[in-house]
């Protein structure tokens, strides 16, 4: 193996991660990474220093993928003279910019997107814009006039002068709660929740939410979460969202039995909600990790193929079935299914909701139930140990450490109920 393909292969999975992360569509993130690959070995011999060679590739993935937006928007019909490669993305509508003002512009119609594309965008002046359209200055006003009313009709979020949403305390005991299958067939929604950490990946959105000890009911930790702006890793662009976690017991879950202050920048597309970054303080030390770290990051915030994060719509797939506390089904590897439709009542309030099983996604030998209303917003979560899990750690079966607790059997195997996650939005 000569020095280049030694170099090469030592950092094709970094290359790989950066390409799909940058590319939605697999197929042509494969053959880009294959000509990003032919010319690093065609241009090898101009680097003059190897020690450079991964920034040295990923600059020419940067202009392969700047190539094939620039292709693509072509494709469309779309102005690059003000947006650049990392503003841009494929979605269900074609090419579009990666942010919420694009999103809004792309429900307008075309005299609309123009007349504000220009004066926004192309920072034109009325009398500029009425000698390129050839139109009347007044025309021009009443077009400019009615564009952005209609902008403002479709835009999801307004600013408000009433200062900063007050953050709710969730309830130190759990309020006691029913569960009860119904006969009715499951619905599909769209939960556009971080997996783990019940909040929303964008702007306006915010969260608290508890963690609760079974069968004591009592409030172990809770954490407030809030949606700070938009932010950008390696040139994918998402926002950033603090989690302060307070009163935690388990050092293992939080690195801090007082106070945890954390980071994320995550990010929301089409089908997906996925974490791209994660940040805390360690004694002293600020430590960042991101999506492209490797394992230091995937184990803990990585979720599906090349971290492509969780499913936002959620229908029943057939993978598991369940019957009372018996759960039968495909659970090999990592699996998410919807097990039923379910009548769940916490204090005096009643929610009709669905029962999405997780096995093994949220940890080997985890499986949890998540309880979704129709608005796709999770009522009570609740977590399940495998008898064995961490056994080394704590040096006994959970159903003897917990033998009140309710259990599960799936495929066979013990599950033993632990903890339980409520909400501000139930509150």
């Amino acid at each position: 193996m000569n020095e280049f393909e030694k170099l090469l292969q030592e950092n094709l999975v970094f290359l790989q991660r950066y390409v799909n992360f940058k590319v939605n569509n697999k197929h042509d993130a494969e053959d880009i990474i294959q000509d990003i690959c032919l010319t690093a070995t065609v241009k090898f011999e101009t680097l003059n220093n190897t020690s450079a060679f991964k920034a040295w590739l990923i600059g020419i993935a940067s202009h392969k993928i700047n190539d094939y937006y620039r292709k693509k928007a072509r494709l469309f019909e779309i102005s690059l003279e003000s947006l650049s490669e990392s503003a841009l993305g494929v979605s269900r509508i074609g090419i579009t910019e990666h942010s919420i003002v694009s999103e809004t512009l792309d429900v307008l119609g075309d005299k609309e997107k123009q007349i504000l594309y220009l004066y926004y965008f192309k920072d034109l002046s009325q009398q500029d814009i009425s000698e390129r359209l050839s139109v009347p200055i007044g025309t021009v006003k009443s077009r400019l006039h009615y564009a952005k009313e209609k902008f403002r009709q479709h835009y999801p979020y307004t600013t408000t002068s009433k200062g900063e949403k007050i953050m709710i305390k969730i309830p130190e005991i759990l309020p006691e709660y029913k569960i009860e299958k119904t006969n009715l067939e499951p619905f599909s929604v769209i939960n556009e929740e971080l997996q783990g950490w019940p909040i929303i990946p964008r702007i306006g959105e915010s969260s608290t939410w508890g963690l609760y000890d079974m069968p004591s009911r009592k409030r172990t930790e809770y954490t407030e979460m809030k949606v700070l702006g938009k932010a950008q890793i390696h040139g994918i662009e998402g926002v950033e969202i603090s989690a302060v976690q307070y009163d935690a017991e388990d050092y293992y879950r939080t690195g801090s039995v007082d106070k945890m202050d954390r980071r994320f920048v995550a990010q929301l597309t089409d089908t997906h909600s996925r974490y791209l970054a994660e940040s805390h303080e360690d004694n002293g030390v600020r430590k960042l990790y991101t999506f492209l770290d490797g394992d230091d990051f995937t184990s803990n915030w990585g979720f599906g193929e090349d971290n492509c994060g969780k499913e936002t719509h959620i229908s029943r797939k057939g993978l598991l079935a369940r019957n009372g506390n018996s759960i039968e089904g495909h659970t090999d590897k990592e699996t998410v299914d919807i097990v039923g439709r379910y009548k769940v009542t916490i204090g005096n309030k009643v929610y009709d909701t669905i029962c999405v099983m997780d096995i093994q996604c949220f940890n080997d030998g985890v499986a949890s139930e998540e309880y979704l209303d129709k608005n796709g917003r999770t009522v009570l979560w609740r977590r399940f140990n495998k008898n064995d899990w961490a056994y080394k750690r704590y040096g006994k079966l959970w159903n003897e450490m917990l033998p009140e607790n309710e259990t599960l059997i799936i495929n066979g195997d013990t599950y033993v109920h632990w903890y339980d996650c409520i909400t501000d939005y139930i509150l």
